[in-house]
């Protein structure tokens, strides 16, 4: 009988406290949204599943000599894995659309007003007592309104770690949340003359225009903000590979098998924090709360940026795209363009939207230097 009660108290059930049990619901939660729902599954899966380990009773996989501690170890204390995926990213994008009309780069760079009025916000708040958030976990919780997960996760894991479970199950969450988010600020802030307003096609951009362009931006941002370096090196050098035709097996390599990868290492690692004694805190209601906050803010800077533009240009853009100007890669695009259609069946606003959507990318990585500069 002593062997037996010594087995059961040595099962998980028996150890299983109620925390830990809702953690275990909070990832199965996200595995069904990501099998069941499609919501950004190459990430909650591995995302979920790791939940699930770090929670198990009596078994220490996510602390210590665990492997997702090593994992997160060795990719998200280092910044490795956001920036391998980071390089993945540059070299399956296509500037194209933003050199046939830098005008975009505009309105990807208003979107990013989201991250800095949620850091003040959250600021704001904690001394107002309400939270009790440093200048580095508002500016970790700010980012996650570039809508970039990467971004998110790289900024979280140099500025606050401790919060990087909530900040990356947000800002993928929202990331995924896109087609449901956008629409109804996007139609709020414009007209439907505005909705209707068509683009000219855009020019076909040159081979050499491709190759010198990630050379021209990385040199040009990294010497005026440095801390941005790591991100927009690694993206720019990933878009290098694509363009200059020399070296396709690298681009091939780098846009499906280490990306897919890393993918996997990255998600089991950010789950490796879903623990219960770090996630379940009241800071992680506000985190989600002011994510959203700053990804709405960030979609609505871009439409009335586009809108002000159209009062000093002589040819107008769509206002629609202007919510394309966060760096959710390429939903946001596909959104603006659905809603374009929904206005006028003759609206094609897809690659007019892929300008401000790749500029997104560009000013979050900057945004992320930014506050890595100033505020660790």
């Amino acid at each position: 009988m002593d062997q037996f009660l010594q087995l059961w108290q040595g099962t998980g059930l028996y150890q299983m406290q109620f925390d830990q049990f809702a953690m275990i619901v909070i990832g199965l939660l996200l595995l069904y949204l990501a099998i069941v729902k499609g919501f950004e599954p190459l990430l909650l899966v591995p995302i979920g599943f790791g939940g699930l380990l770090a929670n198990i009773p009596g078994v220490d996989i996510a602390v210590g000599e665990g492997i997702l501690a090593q994992l997160y170890s060795l990719g998200i204390e280092t910044g490795l894995f956001p920036l391998l995926i980071f390089m993945g990213v540059g070299a399956m994008t296509d500037f194209g659309p933003l050199l046939a009309n830098p005008k975009t780069l505009f309105l990807g760079a208003a979107a990013q007003f989201g991250i800095f009025a949620t850091l003040l916000g959250a600021l704001a708040l904690s001394q107002w007592g309400v939270f009790d958030f440093t200048a580095a976990e508002a500016a970790a919780i700010g980012i996650i309104g570039g809508a970039d997960g990467p971004t998110a996760i790289y900024v979280a894991g140099q500025l606050a770690p401790h919060l990087l479970g909530a900040i990356a199950v947000a800002a993928y969450s929202y990331m995924a949340l896109v087609p449901l988010i956008q629409p109804p600020i996007m139609k709020l802030l414009t007209t439907e003359r505005e909705r209707c307003i068509e683009m000219r096609q855009l020019r076909e951009v040159s081979q050499r225009e491709k190759i010198l362009f990630p050379l021209m931006l990385l040199l040009l941002v990294a010497l005026l903000v440095p801390s941005a370096a790591p991100l927009l090196g690694m993206f720019c050098f990933g878009n290098l590979m694509r363009e200059c035709g020399v070296v396709n097996r690298l681009s091939d390599t780098t846009q499906n098998a280490l990306i897919n990868i890393v993918t996997i290492f990255l998600g089991l690692a950010v789950g490796s924090k879903l623990r219960a004694d770090q996630f379940l805190v009241i800071e992680t209601l506000g985190i989600l709360v002011l994510g959203m906050v700053a990804f709405c803010i960030g979609t609505a800077a871009g439409v009335l940026m586009a809108k002000l533009m159209n009062v000093v240009i002589k040819k107008p853009i769509n206002p629609l795209i202007g919510a394309a100007g966060v760096s959710a890669v390429p939903m946001a695009a596909r959104v603006a363009s659905k809603v374009g259609l929904e206005s006028n069946p003759n609206n094609f606003l897809l690659m007019h939207a892929m300008g401000p959507n790749v500029a997104g990318v560009i000013g979050s990585a900057v945004a992320a230097g930014i506050l890595i500069e100033f505020v660790s």
